[in-house]
């Protein structure tokens, strides 16, 4: 057996939560090592939209400034009938929060990775490194990897997404499929796309549509769907001359231009996948944190994008997370005293407890939000149809509502 590599903090995963959860460490002296499976930073998903709970985080770890001068800040959000064709909400992004003023940008996922890997010394991300195990020994998590080497860590932190092993060991079930689907998409015009500053949205038979400007010449959307069956998706999912023939044909009344940005959408600018999430009572009694692992990110709460939530929420993660270790990690024991040692490890419990106390309701609140959100908006048949654009405005308002929160700074106490 191969002799195993002692580090002191593993994170499993390289995408928001992850890179987070290093930077914010980083900023508070302490070294993490981030393994990530790919060869490359993972920058599927193209874009999101960033809200005001986001850019908090975003300022924690002090790359905000440089995302803000690449991103264009979006006044409101615009929901129109795609069956009628008629406008049935405008809701402007003015308005202030409990928290200040709202700041909401469709940030491209490349550029804030990006972001987040130029700021971490040199050699913290691992990439290749593929976890097929997590074991214990005593006090100590022994993560094995595909090439064969072992990892011994004082503090395992799964980010690795919905299909993580970190959260499995922790007991939590895979996410459950929604029934539902997206296909995403970026384009660049190579002139201004004269769409605005707004976030529009089209609602029709059981497809919502999204169009959101990243920056002058960039358009990020998406498609939401219900397939007819398992095989429609997995029919589609490698073939995005597929992809595009079914958005398009599903669109409804939208304006010409809204139509030309998927027509104009290269083909390797899109992407399917199901959408899943977790019941939100495996939070409640579930183990976010057990010992001296926990999970983050959609590890933690894997939940549908109806209210933009999913990275933003990681971004929060990121910080809590960091914050909560960093307070327990910052007093380590200076003698080799067994007594001192098993208070290190007790603090390096309760730091991730505390992490856990704090995200859990905030995951459940998020997770079960998106899906009431989701269920109404792209429910079928006519009084869903009713109640949709009835509830229009109302739902719009709840997209702010969730995103007005702080997680706070990085400072420990």
């Amino acid at each position: 057996m191969m002799e195993a590599v002692d580090e002191d903090i593993v994170i499993v995963g390289a995408g928001i939560a992850g890179l987070t959860t290093s930077l914010g460490l980083h900023r508070l002296g302490i070294r993490s090592l981030v393994l990530e499976s790919s060869d490359g930073l993972r920058i599927t998903g193209f874009a999101f939209t960033t809200w005001t709970n986001a850019w908090k985080a975003l300022d924690a770890v002090g790359v905000a400034d440089s995302l803000r001068q690449q991103h264009q800040r979006l006044n409101g959000n615009v929901a129109t009938s795609s069956i009628s064709g008629l406008q049935t909400s405008e809701m402007s992004f003015e308005a202030k929060g409990k928290h200040g003023d709202h700041e909401i940008r469709c940030v491209q996922r490349k550029l804030l990775l990006e972001a987040f890997s130029n700021e971490l010394p040199s050699g913290t991300v691992r990439f290749s490194s593929k976890v097929v195990t997590v074991e214990e020994s005593g006090f100590y998590k022994l993560v094995h990897l595909a090439d064969g080497t072992i990892l011994k860590t004082k503090v395992l932190i799964g980010c690795d997404g919905v299909n993580s092993v970190v959260a499995t060991w922790l007991g939590f079930k895979k996410p459950a499929f929604t029934g539902r689907s997206a296909i995403r998409g970026c384009v660049d015009i190579k002139h201004n796309h004269g769409f605005g500053t707004k976030f529009m949205q089209f609602f029709g038979e059981g497809v919502r549509t999204g169009f959101i400007p990243c920056g002058d010449t960039t358009i990020y959307w998406f498609f939401t769907w219900t397939p007819s069956s398992c095989n429609q998706e997995k029919e589609i999912e490698d073939n995005p001359a597929e992809m595009r023939r079914l958005v398009l044909s599903k669109l409804g009344k939208v304006p010409d231009e809204v139509r030309a940005f998927i027509e104009n959408t290269d083909l390797d600018g899109f992407i399917s996948s199901p959408l899943r999430y977790r019941h939100p009572w495996e939070l409640l009694w579930g183990n976010i944190s057990k010992g001296n692992a926990c999970v983050a990110g959609d590890a933690l709460h894997p939940m549908t994008p109806d209210i933009g939530q999913g990275g933003c929420a990681a971004l929060e993660d990121g910080v809590v997370l960091a914050r909560c270790l960093a307070e327990a990690l910052l007093k380590e024991p200076s003698g080799e005293k067994l007594a001192e040692k098993e208070e290190y490890k007790r603090r390096i419990e309760m730091g991730l407890k505390k992490y856990a106390k704090e995200r859990r309701w905030r995951s459940i609140e998020l997770i079960s939000t998106a899906y009431m959100v989701g269920f109404i908006q792209q429910g079928d048949g006519k009084v869903m149809y009713f109640f949709r654009d009835i509830l229009a405005a109302y739902m719009a308002g709840l997209l702010l509502k969730r995103a007005d929160f702080d997680c706070g700074k990085l400072s420990i106490s």
